[in-house]
């Protein structure tokens, strides 16, 4: 089985918190920029660590990175305050004068409602994807820890539920409105039609996420207890909703020539691991990236982590028995 990452377009990073999830978005991101593919690498995560892993600024909009490769960390406070605008101004015209100020009330109530922050992240993580997906060879987003990533994942099934939903009462107000004031002749609602284009937004970007030769899931995970029952719980919920998650990026594996008899205790305990993650994901393939002396702190680091991934994508690596 070759590793499925290879020709995505659209690729996808989760995991655990702490188990180098966004160094190994960024190495990997490098390592295609470094095939000479032109590379964006979006950061989802609040914490952002895009900016710190390449010593700059990185913000909002498309920064240059290095040859071949620009980066955007998503403000999702940002992006959710201009959702709500964005909402609001969809209702200019709509909603009569002495009404205005209740429905933006309530809108901004809506506003801090649990689920609102992804809502309007993943509005933005759509829109990146419709308006960027001709200029790039790989987009890659660096999600936030595992829970949030599948919340997000799946919100394009949700919200088009949620849409439909929505759409079918307005039809119904229409229709009854038509034949009670307009002798039958149709009536125009902008509502309706604001409905609709985001229907048919979120429609696009949910084929192309399920569409597996052009999109891509991948999962960090360390040869350690929680993040390996982690990754089988987030696989399997991924799974339902027809994501499906082919590779596994197994970080911080201690290499061969590290030495002492704390790590060699240390390598006993891990070879246990390593056998549960080949056990328990018979269906993924694996790059396989040891455990670096020095944290992956500069470009040369990060080169050389990307090596190793740059090696991977071009063969099947297989986890020690």
């Amino acid at each position: 089985m070759l590793n499925t990452l290879q020709n995505k377009q659209i690729i996808f990073v989760g995991g655990k918190g702490g188990v180098g999830k966004s160094t190994s978005s960024a190495a990997l991101a490098l390592a295609f920029s470094q095939g000479n593919e032109k590379t964006l690498i979006v950061s989802t995560d609040p914490a952002h660590n895009l900016g710190d892993i390449f010593h700059q600024k990185v913000g909002n909009r498309k920064t240059k990175l290095a040859n071949n490769l620009w980066g955007i960390e998503i403000n999702p406070e940002l992006e959710a305050k201009r959702y709500i605008e964005s909402v609001k101004d969809n209702l200019k015209g709509l909603v009569k004068s002495r009404m205005v100020e209740e429905v933006h009330r309530q809108i901004d109530m809506a506003s801090a409602s649990p689920g609102a922050d992804e809502a309007a992240l993943f509005d933005r993580i759509v829109s990146i994807i419709i308006e960027e997906k001709e200029n790039y060879d790989k987009i890659i987003f660096d999600t936030a820890p595992t829970g949030h990533t599948i919340r997000l994942l799946t919100l394009p099934e949700l919200m088009s539920v949620w849409i439909d939903g929505m759409m079918d009462r307005r039809k119904k107000i229409n229709d009854n409105y038509t034949q009670l004031l307009n002798d039958g002749e149709p009536l125009e609602d902008p509502i309706y039609d604001v409905l609709q284009q985001r229907k048919d937004k979120f429609a696009a970007v949910r084929k192309i996420i399920l569409d597996p030769i052009k999109t891509g899931f991948t999962f960090v995970l360390i040869p350690e207890r929680l993040p390996i029952l982690e990754t089988e719980k987030a696989i399997q919920q991924l799974d339902k909703y027809h994501l499906h998650v082919r590779t596994l990026i197994v970080n911080k594996v201690l290499p061969d020539h590290a030495d002492g008899v704390f790590l060699q205790k240390r390598r006993l305990q891990e070879k246990n691991y390593l056998h549960k993650i080949k056990q328990s994901f018979r269906k993924q393939t694996f790059i396989k990236v040891p455990l670096f002396e020095e944290d992956v702190s500069d470009m040369e680091k990060l080169t050389h982590f990307s090596n190793h991934i740059q090696k991977s994508l071009q063969e099947e690596t297989s986890l020690p028995n």
